[in-house]
């Protein structure tokens, strides 16, 4: 790019800058110097491919989404919670939003990510253990008590019960009077991650798409604000995969939710906004940034050049980020802290839009008071004492993190051409009923291609790892310690005996008519191909189970088996 280029595309970026709102701030250095929003090089420089990086605000968005970077508004605090009883989780939220936190996200127990009540034998033992229980919509109900839903954004990770799930908090917004065509949260609602990743599916993957694909029309009609998929890369990483395949699986995820929203005759430039993403924050510092600086460039592109996206809002690609659950370590569980302060610090350098930070104990259970408040202040600190809200992408223009990005970027292209020539063999004729992204999916999932590449890769990982080629402190380098054994949040068995109680007076006081009526008007639209958003909100607000409404869907769809891998 010549100097010409460079001078324009830098008043572009003041005009926007200068018309956009900025925060009442001190961005100024700990010493008082003023720094700059941006920096780029100079007027009568010449940069090379310059035009991969940009400014922020621009196309192709390498930089940020907005031309005021941090400064116009900073990463929203979302921190990730959810144990026991909705009361407890209840408690745990009101400490959050009061400690500072801007938005919630909730996290469920296993029985209600499986879809299953918490009276069924398969919950047994496991109720409240890994987040909260959530049976019907009086739970979401005590879960939000006092937390006005139509002014919190809220984010539920749960994918295979997503849409009962989100009728719920729907009605549970509802009975607060909110207006719920102004919802402003996020629903992960990604069965593909499940299918690649994180195994918590309740059908195959073809009815799955055919609820999403209702969702998609129904919060696009009815909820417009509210983001109804968050594609996760998350749980891909965590399962071992290299941060070049977790970004490229989960950007082929996201295209192929693209492709359901078009075959479903929906505007692209309308729902691809209520697409967000959701992240991994590793360790190797440099190669997150990359990352998701790359991330977002590959998602403006495709969107652009591949599906018709002709609005800035629908080239965007929004995320929030977790710092990375594997990175955290039982022994000296005190470094958890430093590991996940590095992690935060890399997703916000990469341009996250919201963040949660995971608390040192979480390797050993859930996290208690004390390491929920550390974490929220370890964001806390990192906005506001350490100056990284002032300048928008610091590091771009570096060398390294520039040839990382490229890099990474590289690699993911590879992946995509491999998963648009799988869907191609699937389909030879061409005839795809979604789109060729999502046949290569479909396929890939189908025959055990990702996961198997998943586990090639955490196996080099954990074969580096015994041989001490990569070092993690306190497990195989410098391992001696004077810290002791922590005191941990254990969830009492009393919690499940109360919610089974609670659950069986809950049905002994409703309308079992009603009940009937509702699940029999959802079993006929899913036979009819209706869109079943509208049955279930009824079933939800006759306060019929999570259980009974799932129990409905897998007698009509079955249930589906993954294929076996060595």
């Amino acid at each position: 790019m010549d100097a010409h280029d460079i001078t324009a595309g830098r008043r572009r970026w003041q005009a926007r800058y200068d018309a956009a709102r900025t925060r009442d701030a001190d961005f100024t250095t700990l010493s008082g110097d003023p720094v700059e929003p941006v920096y780029g090089p100079r007027p009568a420089d010449r940069y090379e491919g310059f035009d991969r990086i940009g400014w922020p605000g621009e196309f192709p968005f390498t930089r940020g989404l907005y031309p005021t970077g941090y400064r116009g508004r900073t990463w929203t605090i979302r921190q990730f919670a959810g144990f026991g009883n909705a009361e407890q989780t209840n408690e745990r939220y009101r400490m959050i939003l009061d400690a500072g936190g801007g938005g919630l996200s909730v996290a469920f127990d296993m029985p209600t990510l499986m879809g299953r009540d918490s009276d069924d034998p398969r919950s047994l033992g496991e109720v409240g253990h890994c987040g909260v229980a959530i049976d019907s919509a009086a739970d979401m109900d005590v879960l939000f008590r006092g937390i006005p839903l139509g002014e919190v954004t809220t984010s539920m990770t749960i994918s295979g019960p997503a849409v009962p799930l989100f009728c719920m908090y729907l009605v549970a917004a509802e009975r607060q009077g909110a207006d719920t065509s102004a919802l402003d949260g996020t629903l992960q609602t990604d069965i593909f991650k499940e299918y690649i990743a994180q195994k918590e599916w309740l059908f195959g993957p073809e009815p799955h798409l055919r609820l999403i694909g209702d969702l998609m029309e129904f919060c696009a009609g009815n909820v417009p604000t509210y983001k109804p998929l968050s594609v996760s890369g998350y749980h891909i990483r965590e399962a071992g995969s290299t941060a070049a395949q977790e970004l490229a699986y989960t950007l082929a995820d996201g295209f192929g939710y693209v492709e359901l929203g078009l075959s479903r005759g929906l505007d692209v430039n309308t729902f691809a906004p209520g697409l967000s993403f959701f992240f991994d924050a590793h360790l190797d510092f440099f190669e997150e940034i990359a990352k998701f600086r790359a991330a977002r460039r590959i998602w403006a592109r495709w969107m652009r050049d591949e599906y018709g996206a002709t609005s800035e809002r629908a080239q965007w690609l929004r995320f929030h980020t977790q710092t990375a659950g594997v990175s955290l370590t039982a022994q000296q569980p005190y470094n958890n802290v430093v590991r996940t302060a590095v992690e935060a610090l890399s997703a916000i350098l990469g341009g996250t839009n919201s963040l949660h930070t995971n608390a040192l104990d979480e390797t050993l259970a859930l996290p208690s008071e004390r390491a929920a408040e550390i974490a929220l202040r370890t964001q806390q600190v990192l906005m506001e004492e350490t100056g990284v809200t002032n300048v928008a992408d610091p590091l771009g223009g570096s060398w390294y993190v520039e040839q990382l990005t490229d890099r990474i970027e590289a690699e993911a292209e590879k992946v995509f051409a491999e998963i648009v020539e799988r869907g191609r063999r699937a389909v030879p004729e061409g005839n795809f009923p979604v789109g060729p992204v999502t046949s290569g999916l479909l396929s890939g999932i189908e025959d055990g291609w990702f996961t198997g590449q998943i586990a090639e890769s955490a196996f080099r990982y954990q074969q580096s790892l015994e041989k001490g080629d990569k070092r993690v402190v306190g497990v195989n380098a410098h391992t001696g310690s004077v810290t002791g054994d922590l005191e941990i949040l254990r969830v009492s068995h009393e919690v499940e005996r109360e919610q089974v109680r609670a659950l069986a007076e809950r049905r002994g006081a409703r309308d079992d008519s009603a009940v009937r009526a509702a699940l029999d008007a959802l079993l006929a639209a899913a036979r009819s191909g209706e869109n079943m958003v509208p049955p279930m909100l009824v079933a939800a607000r006759a306060e019929a189970t999570l259980g009974e409404i799932c129990g409905v869907l897998r007698e009509e769809w079955g249930t589906w088996t993954e294929p076996a891998g060595f």
